[in-house]
């Protein structure tokens, strides 16, 4: 596989926030998004076998494990590495840009799938067949730089039921969008959705 690194840390986003978390970080991208806070991951990185993958992953005696990137699934052995690491009895997260098939993601994984806004420069690119394959366990996360972002988004829900998932996720741009900004367009709009912060960047971990 191709590995830009791998580390522990805090999670950063999502339902998990604040909790600690192993990453494994999979070099490569299909896509180019402005808000992109990893374009090292880009391309570049090493080659490394798999099973040291997940030898990696067990000496940092964490048992929750985030695979993302980049974006994880351009590497053709991204669902064995999930797979495995499930087996291993490790609670699982796949971040995924939304961009590509997910359906051969093993579904003990918890899969965040981040629809681009059109700030992002990316919001053609949603495999909107990608519905289908969303559990209860699975997130999904807008990142928000304006109200267009934010009007892209309930339309978004609007046009897909909600998206049958356990948690919709609205995030806004650091320094582009006040969270009270926001905060007050989702209770404006009588959304059931959860105001997410990049705690990561707020307390400075990777």
């Amino acid at each position: 596989m191709r590995v830009s690194e791998i580390f522990l840390s805090l999670q950063g986003e999502g339902t998990r926030a604040g909790l600690p978390c192993a990453f494994v970080r999979l070099a490569g991208c299909n896509l180019r998004c402005r808000w992109c806070d990893t374009v090292r991951a880009w391309d570049g990185g090493r080659d490394v076998p798999l099973g040291d993958v997940l030898r990696a992953v067990a000496a940092m005696g964490c048992r929750r494990v985030e695979v993302t990137g980049g974006e994880p699934l351009c590497q053709p052995a991204t669902p064995e590495l999930l797979a495995r690491l499930c087996d291993a009895g490790f609670e699982t997260l796949l971040e995924t840009n939304g961009s590509l098939d997910v359906s051969r993601v093993d579904g003990r994984v918890v899969k965040i799938v981040d629809v681009k806004c059109p700030s992002s420069g990316e919001a053609e690119s949603f495999l909107v067949s990608n519905v289908e394959y969303l559990s209860p366990r699975d997130e999904v996360k807008f990142v928000l730089a304006d109200r267009a972002d934010f009007d892209y988004a309930r339309a978004m829900l609007d046009r897909h039921a909600g998206l049958a998932c356990g948690a919709v996720i609205f995030s806004p741009v650091l320094d582009h969008l006040a969270g009270a900004d926001l905060a007050a367009w989702i209770l404006d709009a009588r959304l059931d959705v959860r105001l997410g912060v990049q705690l990561h960047k707020l307390i400075g971990v990777p």
